[in-house]
């Protein structure tokens, strides 16, 4: 029965009571008899009712009979009109090689005390993680000069650190990441994964798509060094980079190289070496991975700030140098200057703007807060130094423009 029929069926008992209703007052055996009808016409009326069918309303307002049936619905993401980026150097959060005095005390949290609301502040945050995270032994490699022999190995407990103050991404190519051999190597991507933090360029993991908010960001990581995605293998890089250009909204670079030192700081343009070590032509390498849809170069390994550019509207920085090193870092000079880095993005990764903010580390409280503002005057020298066609500008008070031509 359709419904047409039941509403037909309802008006005609309708019908009946009321020519029942009107016989009450001529015919009394009718009177009496009523209620029978009046009930028995009660019971159909409900039946009917009862049996009518239940509508679903969509979002679009498309009508359906049950929640069986499938209907399609767009979704869209709705991204914002620009990004804000924090980014950091090397990392090393204190080692327990060769013993725990070179620890910070308790949770090492008042090392961040100066610059944990400023680096949570942003869209992302970035930073190198020179050394690995582990709790056991490991195994720890050789080294040719044993009194010279630095490995570094973090307690898991100092990783909360990275969390608190708003890390979303995490590099671990450098010449550290495999101190303490695969065990190392898999411990600390381990405990960022269970962070919730983005980590890139071990052979494990050398490149990953992270979701930040509703943006989708490509990151991969170079370095020269064994157990990490080599930036020598040019082709590799660039299919990578495609790659990750068709699925993300953003790709962000992560390399270490470059030779270190304060007598290294300027752009050579030329292939570095370093105690032998084939450290790189960073510039040539940033340029082509741009040149193949990378958005961000973030580069670090010499130990000191270097130079900036603009290159097709995209931001590269050669090197962030040292940012909070605890324990057994030369921090003297421009090796303790440790610049924070904030870039502010279009969604396709142009750069718009950003600041150099300085902190200069100490030996025992981390980065404190340089009202100097040296590292930024360094990085402006630099960038004046290496790049005269440069399109950004410098203030003195670390505000970065970009001069379109």
């Amino acid at each position: 029965m359709n419904i047409h029929d039941r509403l037909y069926y309802i008006l005609c008992l309708l019908l009946i009571l009321i020519i029942v209703n009107a016989c009450k007052t001529s015919q009394k055996s009718l009177s009496q008899s009523s209620p029978i009808a009046e009930d028995t016409l009660q019971q159909a009326v409900d039946s009917v009712t009862l049996e009518l069918p239940v509508y679903y309303i969509t979002q679009k307002g498309d009508t359906l009979l049950s929640l069986d049936e499938e209907v399609s619905i767009e979704t869209y993401r709705v991204l914002p009109d620009s990004i804000s980026l924090m980014a950091v150097g090397d990392i090393m959060m204190g080692t327990n090689f060769p013993n725990s005095s070179y620890l910070p005390a308790k949770d090492g949290s008042y090392l961040w005390n100066d610059v944990c609301d400023l680096l949570s502040s942003a869209d992302i945050t970035f930073g190198n993680l020179e050394g690995t995270m582990l709790d056991g032994e490991g195994e720890p490699k050789e080294c040719n000069n044993p009194k010279a022999c630095y490995l570094f190995r973090m307690p898991s407990y100092l990783s909360g650190n990275l969390t608190r103050c708003g890390f979303d991404l995490i590099s671990i190519a450098n010449n550290h990441a495999n101190d303490f051999g695969p065990t190392g190597r898999k411990s600390t991507q381990r405990i960022l994964d269970s962070l919730g933090i983005g980590q890139a360029g071990s052979i494990e993991s050398p490149y990953t798509i992270h979701k930040i908010g509703g943006l989708y960001v490509g990151f991969v990581a170079f370095a020269p060094n064994k157990g990490t995605l080599l930036f020598h293998n040019q082709e590799q890089a660039i299919e990578i980079v495609k790659e990750l250009d068709s699925l993300a909204d953003l790709i962000v670079v992560s390399i270490h190289g470059g030779a270190e030192g304060a007598d290294n700081q300027n752009i050579t343009r030329k292939r570095e070496f370093y105690y032998g070590e084939d450290r790189g032509n960073i510039y040539e390498f940033s340029h082509i991975l741009i040149d193949h849809g990378a958005d961000v170069i973030l580069g670090h390994g010499p130990h000191v700030p270097r130079a900036m550019e603009v290159y097709k509207e995209r931001i590269i920085a050669y090197s962030l140098g040292n940012f909070l090193t605890y324990g057994r870092f030369n921090l003297k000079g421009a090796a303790g200057l440790a610049p924070i880095l904030e870039a502010n993005l279009a969604v396709d990764g142009k750069f718009l703007s950003g600041q150099i903010h300085s902190f200069r580390q100490s030996y025992t409280n981390g980065p404190l807060k340089d009202s100097g503002k040296t590292a930024a005057a360094t990085i402006k020298k630099l960038s004046e130094e290496d790049f005269p066609e440069n399109q950004i500008f410098i203030e003195e008070d670390g505000r970065i423009f970009y001069i379109q031509n």
